[in-house]
């Protein structure tokens, strides 16, 4: 197994400012205003799959249509202004979608910071598995509850549900970005610890992980991202999730354009 030294090597090496260019949540790192902030951030976890080139071309036409302003392009979403933008398996309904009932959201319901909070406080006094377990379905459900007949095959893979046994890579994702301090991560929400961070498992963690010896499970699933991230606490029970970083960097130099 690796050691917890080699680890922190790592970290220090690529949790570094030089680190947010080639990576999604360079999107955020665009904006100062904490809704403009955590809105750009969930909009760039959906399409954070495929070809990290690919996605963050998209993601700038994305941020074109919507003028740069996050927030208000939210509040006053209307589904012409995407034409006929798409990505992958999401088209442009899903998107519609997904943006409409982002402004019930923050017109209604307090916000991304809110959804989230909502379920993880509603956890307390249970496991950690049972506590992301019910704030990732509540998000997941205020989606799914509003979504018209609309919504197709992109819309529901971009809000993924638990109940389907994925591991919420991009979900982990976006938690991390908004509860780990900078400087790469932004440190504006304050609900939980960042203790209780999860690992974003992707094919090439799951890679990583298993030749580094942290990971024993074969299917890339919500259990193996809760047995990855119990062996990473033993390096670091405060701020497990920092390692995210290490396995980045594990082998980058041979896997340049990864994909996500």
């Amino acid at each position: 197994m690796i050691t917890k030294e080699k680890m922190d090597l790592l970290v220090k090496k690529y949790e570094v400012e030089n680190f947010i260019g080639p990576d999604p949540i360079s999107i955020p790192h665009r904006f100062k205003n904490k809704n403009d902030i955590e809105i750009s951030a969930f909009i760039a976890s959906l399409i954070a799959y495929g070809s990290r080139k690919v996605f963050l071309k998209k993601l700038d036409e994305l941020f074109k249509i919507a003028q740069n302003e996050p927030l208000n392009f939210i509040l006053n979403f209307e589904p012409e202004i995407l034409g006929d933008f798409n990505y992958r398996f999401g088209k442009p309904d899903d998107f519609a979608e997904i943006f409409k009932i982002m402004r019930n959201l923050y017109e209604k319901d307090g916000g991304l910071e809110e959804l989230f909070k909502h379920g993880y406080l509603n956890s307390q006094n249970k496991s950690l598995e049972e506590k992301w377990y019910n704030m990732l379905s509540g998000v997941s459900d205020y989606f799914y509850s509003r979504a018209s007949n609309k919504a197709g095959q992109g819309f529901y893979f971009m809000i993924p549900h638990l109940k389907n046994g994925g591991a919420m890579k991009r979900m982990c994702m976006y938690l991390r970005w908004l509860v780990r301090k900078p400087p790469v991560d932004f440190g504006i929400w304050n609900f939980m610890p960042q203790s209780e961070l999860l690992i974003p498992l992707d094919v090439h963690v799951a890679r990583v992980s298993r030749e580094m010896g942290l990971l024993s499970r074969k299917q890339n699933d919500f259990k193996a991202v809760l047995e990855l991230t119990e062996n990473l606490r033993k390096f670091d029970p405060e701020d497990p999730s920092k390692y995210d970083f290490a396995m980045f960097g594990y082998g980058v130099d041979s896997d340049i354009d990864k994909e996500f």
